[in-house]
């Protein structure tokens, strides 16, 4: 029985979690053809689930086995898949946030990206991914295995949980402590009312009333941080 593209993309991320052999899967990946990987991810569900697994799983084979380190492992453009090389910066900026500059909290979109990163770029960003993208370091979200049939009640666990977790809330001083996540891609998270909508929704803390202070990230290396 053949395994469906997304299918692939977790068991090659089982592999890198379990240091088995990728080599099967890395294969496969890299001759798919372009238009059955298309058809295969029609819908946002399915493109998340897709990509979000593949980006933490290079991240660690280029971290580990190709012992890259930044910025060139996002630059790196040796990721093959259906015949193409992408970058780590090219899944996230590219295609999970629609061609957005990398550098500019998410309020500008890059018009040059190539045709083919257009053609595989979500619809709309999911603010969510962000909580879900590993790069290697202590203050990043921990790995999880994404399936298209459940990646919204997916993505809202990994929301829940990492909010809870990196969030300091200091209601004698009417502070909140957010992740810096909330900085670097600002206009991704709708702005400030956007954060504090999100805290509303996925919490259920109303925030409206705090100052909101950005904490300083943590770089410490934490590799293999699988959800448990």
């Amino acid at each position: 029985m053949n395994l469906s593209i997304i299918d692939i993309s977790k068991q090659l991320l089982l592999a890198v979690k379990n240091n088995n052999e990728t080599t099967r899967f890395t294969l496969e990946l890299s001759f798919t053809p372009l238009e059955v990987l298309e058809q295969s991810l029609q819908d946002g569900s399915k493109k998340k689930a897709f990509w979000i697994n593949i980006y933490n799983a290079y991240f660690l084979i280029l971290r580990k086995e190709l012992r890259l380190s930044k910025p060139q492992i996002y630059r790196a453009k040796i990721i093959k898949i259906a015949g193409c090389y992408f970058s780590l910066d090219d899944i996230e900026h590219g295609i999970l946030r629609k061609y957005r500059y990398k550098y500019s909290l998410g309020f500008i979109a890059n018009l040059f990206a190539p045709k083919l990163i257009k053609q595989l770029a979500v619809t709309t960003i999911d603010y969510r991914i962000h909580f879900a993208l590993n790069c290697g370091a202590k203050s990043c979200p921990p790995i999880a295995f994404y399936n298209a049939d459940t990646i919204d009640e997916q993505l809202d666990l990994a929301t829940q949980s990492f909010l809870e977790n990196e969030t300091d809330f200091f209601e004698n001083k009417k502070e909140v402590h957010v992740t810096m996540l909330f900085k670097w891609f600002l206009k991704d998270f709708g702005g400030f009312s956007g954060i504090r909508e999100i805290y509303k929704t996925q919490l259920d803390k109303n925030i409206s009333s705090h100052v909101i202070k950005f904490k300083p990230y943590s770089w410490e290396e934490n590799l293999d941080n699988f959800v448990s």
